[in-house]
C-alpha cells in the first residue's frame, strides 16, 4: 500500500519555531512530527511513502536517509522551485501511484488515534473516488454531507460563503475536514488545477458527478499541530521542541 505525506508546507502558522526547522521535523513527544505520520500509516499496512518538501526540504530529506522505518520504501516529490499545495502536491506526485490501488494522503502535523485500516476498508466496501476522514467539530469551515455521507458542498460559518450557492444547508450535515483522505488514483487524471492549487475545491468540483464521501471519525483522539494555539492548548501534555528530546 502507498501514501503520499504532505510535508513541503513553510509552517508560517508555527513560527518562530519553523524559521530554522521544517515543521514535519518539529518534535511531539520525542519524536518529530514526520516519524509519528509514517508510524501510523506503517500501522495501517503501507509500505510505499513518498514525502513531499520545499522549506528546508534538505533537512527532511536528511532525515529519511538517516532514520530507517524498517519495511517502509521513500521517495521524495521535489517542490524546491515552487510550492504547490495539496493539489498540486498530488498532481506532482501522480506517477508514483501507478499500481491503480487506493492511497493514503496524509498532512504531515496531524496527530490522531483514529483507525486507518478502518477508514481504508470503508473506502474500498463504497469504491469511492476519494474518502475524506471528518468529524463533528468547531471550526469555521466546514464540508457538507448528505445522510448517505456523500460530499455535497462547502461552507465558511464566519462569512456565510456556501458552495454551490443553491446547498440546503437543511438537509446537509457540516463536518470538519481531519487533513486524511483515501484516493482511488483514478482522481489524479480527473485534476484539472495547474501549478499550485488546493485539493478541496477540486473534490467540491468532482463530487457532482462522482463518488466522495466521508467517513466521520468523531469521537476520535485529534489535534492539528501546524496551528501555534494547539501548541499552547496541549502545552501540559505535550512536548514541542524544534528537534531537542523531553
Amino acid at each position: 500500500m502507498k501514501a503520499i505525506i504532505f510535508a513541503a508546507g513553510l509552517g508560517s502558522r508555527l513560527k518562530p519555531l519553523t524559521d530554522n526547522t521544517p515543521k514535519a521535523l518539529l518534535t511531539v513527544n520525542g519524536k518529530p512530527l514526520l516519524a509519528h505520520a509514517i508510524e501510523k500509516l506503517q500501522h495501517a499496512g503501507v509500505t510505499e511513502i513518498i514525502v513531499n518538501v520545499h522549506h528546508l526540504a534538505e533537512q527532511i530529506v536528511a532525515y529519511l536517509e538517516n532514520n530507517h522505518h524498517h519495511g517502509v520504501m521513500f521517495s521524495i516529490s521535489d517542490e524546491y522551485d515552487l510550492l504547490l499545495d495539496t493539489g498540486g502536491g498530488l498532481k506532482k506526485a501522480a506517477p508514483f501511484f501507478n499500481d491503480g490501488q487506493p492511497f493514503f494522503a496524509y498532512n504531515v502535523d496531524i496527530l490522531t488515534d483514529m483507525d486507518l485500516s478502518a477508514m481504508m476498508d470503508f473506502h474500498c466496501k463504497h469504491d469511492a473516488l476519494a474518502t475524506l476522514a471528518v468529524s463533528d467539530r468547531a471550526t469555521a469551515r466546514y464540508l457538507l454531507f448528505d445522510n448517505n455521507r456523500r460530499l455535497k458542498g462547502w461552507t465558511n460559518v464566519k462569512t456565510d460563503e456556501v458552495i454551490p450557492q443553491n446547498a440546503d444547508l437543511q438537509y446537509l450535515r457540516k463536518r470538519a475536514f481531519s487533513g486524511i483522505h483515501i484516493i482511488n488514483p483514478k482522481l489524479l487524471h480527473l485534476l484539472d488545477g495547474e501549478g499550485n492549487f488546493p485539493i478541496i475545491p477540486e473534490y467540491l468540483r468532482l463530487c457532482a458527478e462522482h463518488l466522495i464521501l466521508g467517513y466521520d471519525h468523531t469521537g476520535d483522539y485529534w489535534i492539528d499541530m501546524g496551528k501555534m494555539e494547539s501548541v499552547t492548548r496541549y502545552a501540559l501534555r505535550v512536548s514541542f521542541s524544534t528537534g531537542k528530546t523531553h
